[in-house]
């Protein structure tokens, strides 16, 4: 089923942004390749730039099943695949005779990429391989076969192949080098924090009550937040959950106050949080106005 994939880089660039996913024109040249391709897309990138959130846009916009694997480590292939249902299988054995075969569908319980592979009423679905830096070594060379056929094995069942190949998203973080690889069997982007324009547009989208003033001044802010020395600077995410913020407290601009107030929904950690207070604070809200003025 794929009569309703975008026929054109324009086409993907409608299709997301019609569901406020806007990005630049080469991560929807990639993301058309992808899906006409039959290649997963291999999106690296700091936290909260939208990674994630590309598979969800994709899956709803296209109408298909969004199943999503989150990797950590210690995750092996047997839990991402299957696993039996040891309960009912005992249970089963006890109830009747022992030709019982145990080892059939009923007692399978079916993990992501075992999902995956399966047909879906409404077409192939988006599978979603989160955090896959978090994973061990062992479960890269495992993707890279199951990506490579589109397949899996249950070894008292046997493979399964998908009858159309599922639409693969793979995000990385970047804790540390995934395999060459892996990265080979797919098409590679990285994703970068948005540019003024773009962070303010995407804003406006997912947050409709921020004033357009407000507005200017949160994504102001916040890129210059980014140019700090911070451990950890914030992402887009962190740009929209203050925006949320400050419209359920009312704001209609910032004040060295309320950025003290609500830091915590831009900042992670302590010492980030405790270099932005007072007249930090007052200085950068001070430089923000100063570049808004400067763009007008």
């Amino acid at each position: 089923m794929t009569d309703n994939l975008p026929k054109s880089i324009d086409e993907t660039l409608t299709l997301l942004r019609t569901h406020d996913y806007i990005c630049d024109r080469s991560l929807a040249t990639l993301t058309y390749l992808s899906l006409t391709l039959n290649r997963p897309i291999f999106l690296e990138g700091e936290a909260g730039v939208g990674k994630t959130e590309l598979a969800k846009t994709l899956a709803t916009g296209l109408g298909r099943d969004l199943i999503r694997l989150q990797c950590y480590e210690g995750l092996d292939a047997s839990t991402a695949v299957y696993e039996w249902n040891f309960a009912a299988q005992m249970l089963a054995l006890r109830q009747e005779s022992d030709s019982t075969d145990i080892y059939s569908g009923e007692y399978l319980i079916k993990r992501p990429l075992l999902q995956a592979m399966e047909p879906h009423e409404n077409g192939p679905p988006v599978l979603l391989i989160d955090e896959v830096d978090r994973a061990d070594a062992p479960f890269e060379a495992f993707l890279l076969e199951a990506l490579s056929d589109y397949q899996v094995t249950v070894p008292e069942i046997g493979t399964i192949k998908a009858p159309e190949p599922p639409i693969v998203i793979l995000t990385s973080n970047r804790t540390r080098e995934v395999h060459d690889a892996l990265k080979r069997r797919c098409l590679y982007h990285w994703v970068d924090y948005p540019d003024f324009d773009r962070e303010l547009e995407i804003l406006l989208a997912r947050v409709p009550g921020a004033a357009i003033a407000l507005s200017r001044e949160v994504v102001g802010f916040v890129q210059r937040l980014r140019n700090e020395d911070l451990f950890k600077a914030p992402g887009l995410a962190e740009t929209l959950d203050w925006a949320k913020c400050l419209v359920a407290l009312d704001a209609v601009a910032l004040t060295p106050d309320i950025i003290v107030d609500t830091i915590g929904a831009v900042l992670k950690y302590q010492d980030d949080i405790a270099k932005i207070q007072g007249s930090d604070a007052h200085r950068l809200l001070e430089a923000t106005r100063s570049d808004l003025r400067a763009a007008e």
